[in-house]
């Protein structure tokens, strides 16, 4: 077995698995696998949603509970997932359009301006710590935009050389009762990349599972991409 494949068994990423909580997803599969069978969700695994189909993101301070990516897989009742808010609001996706769609500036948009305020609070927002390293962060992000669009996709985590674990850094979301995704945590950039472009998939890390959902079989579906899908 190839450590390029599988990079979470390298001695080098040890730290690493400990950090991610590699450990506690594996039980959290095993147990998943005795109480689902063979369908049930893995940590981490990925599943490819439709952004344009994707309208809400998970409010953890209504619901009161934070869901993060270190929860990936796991399957749990409730009303959770009534706790959302509307996408469209959120300062990432509003700026992204600004940028992509209208031509503005990165300086000039309300996400850039939230964001060197913070720095100067003394805060460090996604481990940004000034103006420079924020100005590099968005160069980045244009050469994202302009790779996505040549290319006509997002890439899996497995296609990146950063390749670490199933889907795991990519773009977050939870799965609700009705199976519809709703974005949360990391990845909200390439997100809103996605939907300015009007891709038709990304692939994404798997969530939360609202346990309705997948009694209902709704998590079988996100499992393949329109290509796979296509090809059947």
């Amino acid at each position: 077995m190839a450590f390029a494949d599988h990079p979470t068994l390298h001695p080098a990423n040890w730290l690493r698995d400990l950090q991610a909580q590699v450990p506690r997803k594996l039980a959290r599969d095993y147990w998943n696998r005795l109480r689902f069978g063979p369908e049930a969700p893995q940590s981490d695994e990925c599943v490819y949603v439709d952004p344009g189909r994707t309208h809400f993101s998970y409010d953890p301070k209504a619901a009161r509970r934070k869901l993060r990516r270190s929860h990936s897989g796991m399957v749990l009742g409730g009303d959770w997932d009534r706790c959302r808010r509307p996408l469209d609001s959120h300062v990432k996706i509003a700026s992204v359009r600004e940028r992509y769609l209208g031509g503005v500036p990165w300086e000039q948009t309300a996400l850039f301006d939230k964001l060197l305020r913070e720095i100067r609070d003394g805060h460090h927002p996604d481990g940004l710590e000034s103006r420079k390293e924020l100005v590099q962060r968005y160069e980045v992000l244009d050469r994202v935009f302009e790779e996505t669009r040549r290319r006509g996709r997002l890439l899996t985590r497995a296609e990146l050389p950063e390749f670490f674990r199933r889907e795991h850094g990519g773009i977050l979301v939870h799965i609700d009762r009705e199976g519809a995704p709703m974005r949360a945590g990391g990845g909200m950039h390439r997100f809103a990349i996605a939907k300015v472009l009007e891709l038709p998939e990304i692939p994404a890390q798997l969530g939360v599972v609202h346990p309705q959902a997948l009694r209902a079989g709704l998590l079988a579906p996100l499992r393949q991409s329109l290509a796979a899908r296509t090809a059947a």
